[in-house]
């Protein structure tokens, strides 16, 4: 079975404008005092910070812990919709299925239409991430993280709504989330959101509409209940995951990524909060 990102496309190049450059020194300096505040989800390092940008045409620079891997755990959301996707030729995902993606039910649900499509929900996405970071070598956590049962209720009371048993679906997507990726890999494999659509290879990944859809969803849903209070210091369509990462998008400029493991009480990363607000205003890049 075919599917987009089969094979790892090359890396950006690392040769950044002095303008980013500066930014992102800039926001390092001032975000120093936030790292390590906040809780940290079991098995994660509290103290940490890097952050990368990637722009559309090609180039990325980061700072601090840029290189370092980490869990995407809730950001692998974003990518694994994206594929669906991709990968929908019957325009059911059109439709508004699932309804928000993000959630817990959304995301299994979308991670069993991957397993349908694909027979291999955990590795269609490896390979995928692998195609638009440029990166082949991305590997998962030896010991992923075990789903939360509690937060898994809605997903057996809602299991008429899978093609495959519960368990196997949610066997997929918690490898999905153990997926390692630095923020240089993250904001590559994110620059479709940034490009209206166009993947690392310069072909349409997913449609103009599609695309416009995802930047929304991560707008009002990616930041959980600080989704609001995000909107409006930052002004980007974002996603966090308890991991400590975070991807915000900059429509036909760029995509930022930031990680650093404390985590406020919404469950976002307080500095990396801090560190896109700060980015935000250093550059006057927003969507309002």
């Amino acid at each position: 079975m075919g599917y987009p990102g089969g094979e790892a496309t090359a890396a950006l190049v690392e040769a950044p404008r002095p303008f980013l450059r500066t930014a992102l020194e800039k926001v390092r300096d001032q975000v120093e005092p936030f790292v390590g505040l906040g809780h940290v989800q079991s098995s994660v390092e509290r103290y940490g910070f890097g952050m990368a940008v990637a722009t559309v045409d090609g180039e990325v620079c980061g700072v601090g812990d840029y290189r370092t891997p980490f869990a995407l755990r809730g950001l692998a959301k974003v990518f694994g919709f994206a594929l669906a996707h991709a990968l929908d030729d019957t325009g059911h995902w059109t439709a508004g299925v699932p309804h928000n993606p993000f959630d817990v039910l959304g995301a299994v649900v979308t991670t069993d239409r991957l397993l349908t499509r694909t027979g291999d929900a955990a590795g269609a996405l490896r390979a995928f991430l692998c195609a638009q970071s440029g990166n082949p070598a991305l590997a998962a956590a030896a010991e992923p993280e075990p789903a939360d049962s509690s937060a898994l209720a809605p997903v057996v009371t809602g299991a008429d709504t899978l093609d495959n048993p519960v368990s196997t679906v949610v066997d997929h997507y918690t490898r999905q989330c153990a997926i390692l990726m630095s923020c240089a890999d993250l904001s590559a494999a994110a620059l479709f959101l940034a490009r209206g659509g166009v993947g690392a290879d310069g072909n349409r990944l997913l449609a103009r509409d599609a695309t416009r859809r995802l930047n929304a969803i991560m707008l009002v849903c990616g930041m959980y209940g600080g989704a609001g209070e995000f909107a409006y210091r930052v002004g980007l369509p974002a996603k966090s995951g308890s991991g400590g990462g975070i991807i915000a998008v900059v429509p036909n400029r760029c995509v930022v990524s930031v990680w650093s493991p404390g985590l406020d009480a919404c469950g976002n990363s307080v500095a990396g909060v801090a560190a896109l607000e700060a980015f935000s205003g250093a550059t006057g890049w927003s969507v309002f």
